[in-house]
């Protein structure tokens, strides 16, 4: 079965081309050097295989960073703070220390999986109003990215540094040096964040502060190959390297923010108490089986409930003894999404301030009873009613793409899956400090409640946390080892992004680099968004009710590492500029 599956990647994998991969060699220029462009290169670039250590990001020099800390001696967890501080300054559209993430860490010594959740809040002002008008009408999503009304209190450094003091060995301080030194001296913009800079389609890139930082001095836009200095970040990475978290959320640079989010247009209400009061969450991972594993996700208000809901309803088909050369595998796939997302949407926001059905939604009656539905074509789909469902309104939530994801496992075999997020393409587009502030709250339901007054699961409400599709993944054995981590950005496609590596990793024995090359299928509601499929594959999915949508590519950024008999292997989405290395 798996030399089948192995001749059928070549028809299957869509041919990406050298110039999704041209930027393979930009990152190993000579400091004040631009390189040529690689013109021959290939998924081989973008892979690794490693003995002891591996790290797998979104970027060349964060993957660079993120080994160098590790060879060191440091933990996976050093490794992580080092990457996400380094990403921040070369990947802004994605993450940054203005933004929030999600995590889960494997303890190679306990065989113990912990989630931390370092989601925004809202503010102690907001209400479930967020995002009306004065005429009570949902605000265009633009409107509300743009306003100071968008941001929520960042979280991702809060969490670093709690995950730090529990599993860090390696000095807080000596983490940010890396980016610290490259924001001072310059890194060399990539060619994706070249193009987010020009991008015209989404409203950030044109806003003043993106604008004056993205802006030559000769008045002409940053591409691909030049040089870019941040010495204001370089000064936000010290402070923060000397106080922890604090040094963001408490002090000058909280002041900077709360007053660049109390500014027009639609300002916000964050207030220094806001950021003073945040608390980054712990505790155990969710973790349920499938087949002969165990799949670790971080809890509500994460996705991974959602991604746990679809593999759940997934284990009660034959989709393993299948491939993805099979046109039904895909349709299984589909409509295990599809159902996925209609439980999630419904149900999944903060369990602090909702009840979550959770056990509910994961039963194995309730999924057995929803996978039943899958049946030969694609009829209508609705959310089911699991054993302690609440009563709850319609959502009506609008999550654009955005976001990046790395893997890390370090010498000792602790391993980290962290999603970390800016929300939109760098965030609200408003700065301080040297990096983008987030456009989180845009994450809660527009439409707050229905007609009757019914919140939605997901609708605003002060000091709560919006609904997130993230969610980074720790796959181990039924005995607690581990086996693969993988994750994606994408906004609400996360979901199907992370379900498509799992198949890939777990049903068809694909290796880390063809299962996140696989093409994407995103299927929710009666809407199929997928990259291109061979025609006989599309062909049959239309003949079951599913015509696939292929005018705009779905955009995933899939980092995975598995352990292998002799170390590790691990995979970068050749969508995006990771890489994959090790040691």
């Amino acid at each position: 079965m798996r030399d089948l599956r192995k001749r059928s990647l070549r028809r299957l994998i869509p041919v990406l081309g050298a110039a999704a991969l041209a930027f393979a060699g930009w990152a190993d220029a000579a400091p004040g050097r631009i390189p040529a462009p690689t013109e021959n290169a290939s998924a081989s670039q973008q892979s690794g295989h490693a003995r002891h250590a591996m790290v797998a990001a979104a970027n060349p020099l964060a993957t660079g960073v993120g080994v160098e800390i590790l060879e060191a001696g440091g933990t996976a967890v050093d490794a992580a703070v080092a990457i996400q501080a380094v990403l921040g300054l070369v990947e802004p559209q994605s993450s940054g220390i203005g933004g929030g993430a999600f995590m889960v860490y494997y303890d190679a010594g306990t065989r113990k999986v912990t989630a931390y959740d370092g989601r925004e809040t809202a503010p102690m002002q907001a209400t479930r109003r967020l995002f009306l008008d004065d005429e009570g009408k949902p605000l265009s999503h633009f409107d509300a990215v743009l306003g100071g009304i968008s941001t929520g209190v960042p979280g991702a450094i809060a969490m670093l540094d709690m995950a730090h003091r529990d599993h860090g060995r390696l000095p807080w301080a000596d983490l940010f040096r890396p980016a610290e030194e490259l924001a001072r001296e310059g890194f060399i913009v990539s060619p994706r964040l070249a193009d987010m800079i020009a991008l015209k389609q989404a409203p950030q890139p044109s806003a003043p502060d993106a604008k004056r930082y993205f802006t030559r001095p000769d008045g002409t836009p940053y591409v691909a190959g030049d040089r870019l200095k941040n010495p204001a970040y370089a000064r936000t990475l010290q402070r923060i390297a000397k106080y922890g978290a604090s040094g963001l959320l408490t002090g000058p640079i909280a002041q900077e923010i709360v007053d660049r989010v109390q500014e027009g247009p639609r300002p916000g209400t964050l207030t220094l108490a806001d950021l003073a009061a945040y608390r980054p969450g712990s505790g155990p991972a969710l973790c349920e089986p499938y087949r002969i594993y165990i799949v670790c996700t971080p809890q509500a208000p994460s996705g991974g409930p959602g991604l746990q809901i679809a593999l759940g309803i997934l284990g009660q088909t034959d989709i393993h003894e299948r491939g993805a050369d099979d046109e039904k595998a895909w349709f299984q796939f589909a409509q295990a999404s599809r159902l996925a997302y209609a439980d999630r949407d419904r149900y999944i926001g903060d369990p602090a301030f909702v009840d979550v059905p959770v056990k509910g939604l994961l039963s194995p009656e309730y999924l057995k009873k929803r996978a039943a539905l899958i049946g030969e074509k694609a009829g209508s789909v609705a959310f089911g009613v699991p054993e302690g469902a609440p009563e709850v309104g319609v959502d009506a939530t609008a999550e654009p793409g955005g976001t990046s994801h790395f893997v890390i496992v370090d010498a000792k075999g602790n391993v980290v899956s962290m999603t970390t997020t800016v929300e939109s393409i760098f965030g609200s587009g408003r700065m301080v400090g040297g990096f983008f502030l987030n456009n989180q709250l845009t994450d809660f339901s527009f439409s707050p409640a229905n007609d009757d007054g019914t919140p939605a699961a997901n609708a605003p409400a002060p000091g709560k946390r919006p609904r997130s599709s993230m969610a980074p993944t720790i796959v181990l054995t039924r005995e607690g080892r581990f086996v693969a981590a993988a994750g994606s950005p994408g906004g609400s496609s996360i979901q199907a992004y992370n379900l498509k590596a799992l198949v890939a990793l777990l049903d068809w024995d694909m290796r880390p680099q063809e299962a996140v090359a696989l093409p994407n299928l995103v299927a929710r509601a009666d809407r199929f968004n997928a990259d291109p499929f061979p025609e006989a594959i599309m062909r049959a999915l239309a003949a079951r009710g599913m015509p696939l949508s292929t005018a705009r590519g779905e955009n995933s950024g899939i980092q995975a590492i598995v352990a292998t008999s002799h170390g590790y292997e691990g995979g970068a989405d050749p969508r995006r500029e990771g890489r994959a290395r090790g040691f």
